[in-house]
């Protein structure tokens, strides 16, 4: 596993939205994971893993899971992109608790579209 600290929404250090990205060969349990988040005491880290064409996305906060995270989500994908994982002009499948979500990774910007939010339940 490899860990990366990404400022979102900036092109300056230390401005923007940080969270930590841990690009991971394969999945790790949610009692490591909740361990990795409270230890960096971001925001998000995120958890990424190429599973197939998709990549699974899951992100902890200090105090635990959370089903969605835009920042988190982007600067995963800047990571990816800057280390090679994934290409610029190429469209990403992120597989997450909330649905599934397409990102667009361009030369300059990464672009998500939301997930369409699951239906409540009583």
């Amino acid at each position: 596993m490899k860990q990366y600290v990404v400022d979102a929404f900036t092109d300056k250090v230390f401005a923007g939205n940080p969270a930590a990205v841990c690009v991971m060969d394969k999945r790790l349990d949610e009692s490591t994971m909740q361990s990795i988040a409270i230890e960096n005491n971001l925001s998000e880290t995120a958890f990424a893993v190429r599973e197939g064409d998709a990549y699974h996305l899951r992100w902890f906060t200090p105090g635990g899971e959370v089903e969605l995270c835009g920042h988190a989500t982007i600067g995963s994908f800047h990571a990816l992109r800057t280390f090679g994982l994934v290409s610029a002009g190429g469209t990403y499948i992120g597989e997450t608790l909330s649905g599934a979500l397409e990102i667009a990774v361009g030369k300059d910007a990464i672009l998500m579209d939301m997930a369409k939010p699951r239906a409540f339940e009583r």
